[in-house]
Order: C-alpha cells, then structure tokens, then sequence
C-alpha cells in the first residue's frame, strides 16, 4: 500500500461536546450533570484525554501527507479516493460506522483511551501509529477482511451492515411482509428481522441466540437444556455467509413461522416483500437514523455485500490457516 496520498482522520464528538452542544454551555451543562448526581469531572477527562490522542495523532503524521478531518456526521456525503489511508479514532463503534461508507480502503483503527473505550476493533494505540504507517509505505499489509451484510432494493437502494442490518418497523411494532429463502415462501407479521455477520455474532445476534434458548429451557421447565458456548454463536468475521433471525413471529391463518431461522451462504439471498404501508425501514448497525425505506411494493434482496470491511490488524492477530486470513476474540 506504498500509494498513499492522503491521510483521512475519522473523528467523533465526545460526550462533553454532545453536552455542550445540548445545553449551549459548558456551565450549563456543569449544572445539569450535578443536579442529577453525576459526575462532571467524568467527562471532562475523557474529552481532554480523546483531544490529547487527537492531537498527538496528528503530529505524528509526516508532512509529505496531505490531512484531512471528518466527524462523524459527514461520513454519508464525503467522498472518499481510492488512495485514502482510513484512520478511525475510537470508540469501536466509530469503526463499524465508518465502514460500510469506504469502498474497500484500509482502516488504521486507534484507540485513543484504552482506559475507558474496550478497543475490540481498535488494535492500536496512538504509539502504534508510526510503526504500522512505515509498514505499510513498505507494502507489508496485516489485515483482516469483515464480511459485511447488504440489502439491494429492486429501486435500486443499498444499505450495508458491518455487525447487522434490521428489516421491519421503524418503532418496532408488527412488520408486515413475504419472505422467500431459498424454495420456501410465506408471509409474516413480526418484529422485524436481524441478519447478522461475523462481526456482529457476539452482539445482537447473541442476545438472539442466548435469549432464545433461555426461554425455551424456562418455559418447558427443561434445565438440561443447556446455555450456548461462545464457540457456539460466534463465527469468524470474515465468513462469507450471514445469519437470519426473525423476532416473535405470530402464527395466524394468514402468517405462518416456519422460515424464522437461516444460514445465507453467499451467493444466496434472502429475499423479503414489503407489506407495510409506511414506517417501514432497513437499518444497520443499531443506528435507527441510518436507514432506507422499506414499504409496500419494495422488494429487498439480502446477502453477502459486495465489498469487505479491510481492518489493519497486528501481525500476531492473523491467522494463517484458512484461505482468507482470520481475525478472532
């Protein structure tokens, strides 16, 4: 990756920004934050502590590079080149949101408070930054591809997923549609639809699995049957395949609930028929705001996407001995 001709810094708003910017001072925001127990001095650490690895990050970077910083919010409409190194300046989920808007460019995830964010997609920290940049000027690329989760719509719309993509009401109440995997087809009235990757089997789709079996297990009165492993759930963030899981299915004369449960190999799809006049919507991620419209007539095919996820990793967390390198926690 010797091509590089521009470093883009992903940023994101700290709490205390958010704070401010709701409260319209920082006083103010002071007094709020004590009036209702909390402690303020929380997060005026974090945000000096996130602003020092900002800046610290930024002197690092050698002058022949040109810079440019994005928050957070901008990532929908920014433009991004092919020669682009990504770097992404925690938390995880700033990571996850960056993602699915690259087309294939690499991403040098920084964790900048080891202290207070888990860093699960940030492998580096700000002392990393010149070793791993002078790695790649060399050509030496440690990295993991993430399968990432798409949804095409027959309007010719896309949404991608790094963790999940979630099909149904936009406030979760009964979603109505036709489903059809593979030589089976029925209609559903549910709470929506989870397709999950790799990346996001230790989360939604975690709480899919364990709380499903844990319901069943109590409500039979089974207690041999036993709780998954992580093992069990987990799957390798580069498997190209996704899973499917449907919320509460109600079974009526007109809804069935047999197609609930799916394993997406890619190259397959999962196809779903909006039924639902309005408020129907695709969303990824868990960030409701990031949506496509998902209402009657629209037709959406979900699969494997088209582009990966490409995370530059520490050589010790490579895995050698699938065709694909694998990148485990």
């Amino acid at each position: 990756m010797a091509d590089i001709e521009k470093i883009v810094i992903i940023t994101k708003k700290t709490q205390l920004q958010g704070l401010i910017a709701q409260f319209n001072t920082k006083a103010q925001a002071n007094f709020y934050i004590n009036q209702m127990g909390g402690d303020f001095n929380y997060y005026e650490e974090a945000d000096y502590q996130y602003n020092q690895s900002l800046n610290q990050l930024k002197k690092f970077i050698p002058s022949n590079y040109k810079i440019q910083i994005i928050d957070q919010e901008f990532l929908p409409n920014f433009l991004f080149n092919r020669t682009d190194l990504i770097i992404v300046i925690g938390p995880d989920g700033l990571v996850v949101n960056t993602a699915k808007y690259l087309d294939n460019q690499y991403i040098l995830a920084i964790n900048p408070d080891p202290q207070r964010i888990d860093g699960v997609l940030l492998p580096f920290g700000i002392e990393d930054f010149i070793p791993q940049l002078k790695l790649l000027e060399g050509e030496l690329e440690n990295h993991i591809k993430i399968t990432m989760a798409q949804a095409e719509l027959n309007n010719g719309q896309k949404i991608y997923g790094v963790n999940d993509l979630f099909i149904g009401k936009r406030d979760h109440t009964s979603a109505r549609y036709n489903i059809q995997f593979r030589d089976d087809s029925e209609d559903h009235s549910s709470s929506g639809i989870i397709v999950s990757t790799g990346c996001g089997s230790t989360g939604w789709f975690k709480s899919v699995v364990t709380g499903a079996i844990g319901l069943t297990r109590q409500f039979r009165n089974q207690n041999n049957i036993q709780m998954p492993e992580e093992s069990e759930y987990r799957f390798d963030w580069n498997a190209r395949y996704l899973f499917f899981s449907v919320r509460e299915p109600w079974i009526s004369k007109i809804t069935g609930g047999n197609i609930i449960f799916g394993k997406v190999w890619e190259g397959e799809y999962l196809t779903l028929e909006s039924n639902m006049p309005d408020n129907g919507v695709i969303f990824s991620d868990g960030i409701i705001n990031d949506y496509i419209n998902f209402n009657s007539g629209t037709i959406a095919k979900i699969g494997v996407a088209d582009k990966t996820a490409n995370l530059i990793v520490p050589e010790s967390m490579i895995k050698d001995d699938y065709d694909e390198r694998s990148y485990y926690y």
